[in-house]
């Protein structure tokens, strides 16, 4: 099959054109034109992921590997140095990634994850009606996440309505219309100003709440009888 027919495919599935303007989702390294016999998924590319791949590989990724503009390639230098071994191993890379967050991730996370039933999608955003004891929802999200302890800002006892955002959704605190925001990659100075507007927070984790990229694409490639393998990158960061 050629890559230009699994972008096809994957552009029906979860329309590129969705993707913000700042996102750089869509084939990224490779030939449209391409036969390609084996998939990989992976929310991220590393030096790991790229070693254990067969030469030839079409690499499907929730992050690019290219996000701002290249005006050099470095080979010591990330992601050049990735994409070198990419290019000499002839592994093409399409990424499916705020596209995918708006069409699938978000929602997936909240059914299937969490266990919630959504009551209102607004863009990046899906609005859960919980109705539990903060520290209880708390927990349970640590749990759900296999996070070793759930980072909070608690601004309330008791949560009704709660927000979820996968990945890095902090810019978007302003505009959330709920008791409790779950995210990741919360800094201090978002903790600030949650606290100030009586928001709760609850930080997910950026790798943990969007590493169900992989096993939510695999089921619809499967259904385009292309066979695809998960190889996952690894979380950055380690907890001691």
């Amino acid at each position: 099959m050629k890559i230009s027919e699994i972008y096809k495919f994957l552009n029906e599935l979860s329309p590129f054109e969705l993707q913000e303007s700042w996102d750089n989702s869509g084939l990224l390294l490779g030939d449209f034109n391409q036969d390609v016999k084996r998939v990989a998924l992976s929310i991220d590319v590393d030096e790991a992921l790229i070693d254990s791949l067969q030469n030839d590989t079409l690499l499907i990724t929730h992050h690019p590997i290219i996000l701002g503009g290249l005006k050099q390639l470095e080979f010591s230098k990330y992601p050049a140095n990735l994409i070198k071994k990419m290019i000499q191993k002839n592994i093409s890379n399409i990424a499916m990634h705020t596209n995918f967050d708006q069409t699938h991730l978000n929602e997936y996370v909240a059914t299937e994850v969490l266990g919630y039933k959504i009551s209102e999608k607004d863009g990046f955003v899906a609005y859960l009606d919980v109705n539990e004891d903060f520290d209880v929802f708390a927990r349970k999200v640590s749990i759900a996440f296999s996070l070793p302890h759930a980072k909070c800002v608690k601004s309330s006892n008791f949560i009704k309505r709660v927000a979820l955002t996968t990945g890095s959704g902090c810019s978007l605190i302003k505009s959330i219309d709920a008791d409790c925001f779950l995210t990741g990659d919360v800094k201090y100075h978002d903790a600030m100003e949650a606290k100030s507007i009586n928001l709760s927070l609850i930080d997910i984790g950026h790798f943990e709440s969007e590493c169900f990229f992989a096993e939510i694409l695999l089921k619809y490639l499967k259904n385009l009888g292309l066979e695809a393998i998960i190889s996952s990158s690894e979380n950055p960061f380690t907890y001691i």
